[in-house]
C-alpha cells in the first residue's frame, strides 16, 4: 500500500524547481550538488510597505525545490549537497548629520580619562572606521552602524554619557529604523 500524502521522490534523481515570489539579492541553490554564491554589495533602499506578497505554490516542484513568498537578502539551499552562500554586505546611505555627529564625538573623546578595559579604544576605532568608510561614497555597512550603536548606547563605555554620543546613537537609530 502506498501513502498518497507522502512526498514523492522524482525518478532518475533529476533536478528540481525553484519558485520565489520576490527576492532582492542573495543566493539560491536547489538539487543535488547545486551551489550558488552572492558576494555583492547592496545599497539598502527603503522597503515598499504596501507591496503585497507574491503568492507561491503550496507544493514546490521536484527534488530539492524551494518556494518563498519573499526573500530580502540571505541564502537558500535545499536538497542533498546543495549549498547557498550569501557573503554580501548591505550598505546604507549615511546622512551628513551623522558624519558631523561622529566628528564632534571624536573631538570629545580625547577629553575623557582613560583606564584599561574602558572600551574607548574600540569606540574610537569604530568611529574612525565609519568616517573612513562613509566619507568617500556616503555609505557604510549596516554591521558597523549596529556595532557602534551598541557600544555607545549600552552604557559600556564612558563615551556613552556624552551628549555627542547620544547624537550619534540617535542618528544611527533613525538610519536603521
Amino acid at each position: 500500500m502506498t501513502d498518497t500524502n507522502a512526498p514523492q521522490e522524482p525518478q532518475g534523481g533529476g533536478g528540481g524547481g525553484i519558485v520565489i515570489g520576490r527576492m532582492s539579492g542573495g543566493a539560491v541553490a536547489s538539487g543535488r550538488k547545486a551551489r550558488a554564491e552572492d558576494r555583492s554589495e547592496r545599497v539598502a533602499r527603503p522597503a515598499e510597505r504596501d507591496a503585497a506578497l507574491v503568492p507561491v505554490p503550496s507544493r514546490p516542484p521536484g527534488e530539492g525545490a524551494i518556494a518563498a513568498g519573499e526573500v530580502v537578502g540571505g541564502a537558500l539551499a535545499a536538497g542533498p549537497e546543495a549549498e547557498a552562500v550569501d557573503s554580501s554586505r548591505e550598505l546604507l546611505a549615511v546622512p551628513p548629520e551623522l558624519l558631523a555627529a561622529v566628528r564632534e564625538l571624536r573631538g570629545h573623546l580625547p577629553l575623557l580619562a582613560r583606564t584599561d578595559g574602558d572600551g574607548l579604544d574600540e569606540v574610537e576605532g569604530q568611529l574612525a572606521g565609519l568616517e573612513e568608510e562613509a566619507a568617500p561614497a556616503g555609505r557604510a555597512e549596516r554591521g558597523r552602524l549596529v556595532r557602534l550603536r551598541a557600544l555607545l548606547g549600552g552604557g559600556a563605555t564612558a563615551a556613552g554619557g556624552l551628549a555627542s554620543a547620544l547624537a550619534v546613537v540617535q542618528a544611527i537609530s533613525q538610519l536603521l529604523a
